[in-house]
């Protein structure tokens, strides 16, 4: 038997705040994914649960007038990769999310889910880092807006309060659009496993030269993690070998990873300079550029 409570299903988004404030020990579940495998577990932690799984509004993917992309906090992983703005627009996205667990897994894990649950692995935190994506918060002071720069705040911690949902993630174009971008997921087995190190890229290029570069990891850090030093080692400088190495040096300054049963600290710095030539070069390719 599940250690559940007390559960509400919410009618609203306004309705789940609501109920989140009324209950301090309340927490949302949507796809379940995460939660259920806490419950079986025997964990006592969302023994008060507020179901937000059949709010359609949340769900939602579109393009607005200006470019902007939106994507419903519940659209699964499987909705993401299927949908024609995602792999047109932000095909980053998609191509992450093709990666996360097996078929079943996709059809019914959130891209919310996956964000608030704070873990160091999440699919998709590399490139909704590298997009410099917005996260639209409803809570019981409204609506507020807050970038997924810092949003993590440690293992399993990220910058929710009490009865707060989050309802979308919103890609503006300026950060789209003349990018090339790349995702790699290693991990120990080529399906349905967490990954040992995930690299993200996008890549804008000025001719023969770097006009900026964006580098996420996951799994590198106790947070996923943007390296702003690797990308201020490419800034302006040529498509060269030369620069290639040189942010690929500088990428050490920016990661922290740790010895697990999974890996240890050198074996996951190894993949990460391995991944940052690999995916960076996909990136800019991608851009319609070339060595």
């Amino acid at each position: 038997m599940f250690a559940i409570e007390r559960y509400n299903k919410a009618q609203s988004v306004e309705d789940a705040v609501k109920l989140l404030m009324a209950d301090p020990e309340a927490k949302l579940i949507a796809g379940g994914t995460d939660v259920l495998i806490r419950l079986h577990e025997g964990s006592s932690d969302f023994r008060s649960l507020v179901d937000i799984n059949g709010l359609a509004v949340l769900k939602e993917i579109n393009e607005e007038p200006d470019g902007t992309v939106r994507i419903g906090s519940l659209a699964t992983f499987s909705e993401i990769m299927d949908s024609d703005i995602v792999n047109k627009r932000v095909p980053v996205i998609a191509e992450a999310a093709a990666t996360v667990g097996g078929p079943q897994l996709r059809n019914t894990a959130t891209m919310g889910g996956n964000i608030c649950a704070g873990v160091p692995c999440a699919d998709s935190a590399g490139a909704l880092l590298v997009l410099e994506t917005d996260l639209e918060i409803r809570g019981i002071d409204g609506k507020r807006v807050v970038p997924v720069m810092g949003f993590h705040l440690g293992p399993s911690r990220v910058a929710l309060k009490q009865g707060d949902v989050l309802v979308v993630f919103r890609i503006r174009p300026e950060n789209y659009k003349g990018f090339g971008t790349a995702y790699y997921k290693y991990s120990m087995r080529e399906a349905m496993d967490i990954a040992t190190i995930g690299c993200t890229a996008a890549a804008r290029l000025d001719g023969d030269k770097f006009d900026e570069l964006r580098l996420a990891f996951s799994v590198a850090a106790p947070t996923p993690v943007r390296c702003e030093t690797a990308e201020k080692a490419a800034a302006g400088k040529p498509l060269s070998e030369e620069t290639l190495k040189a942010l690929t040096n500088a990428v050490e300054k920016d990661v922290k990873p740790r010895n697990s049963w999974r890996a240890t600290k050198e074996f996951r710095l190894h993949v990460i300079r391995t991944l940052t030539q690999r995916v960076v070069r996909q990136a800019i390719e991608r851009a319609g550029g070339k060595f």
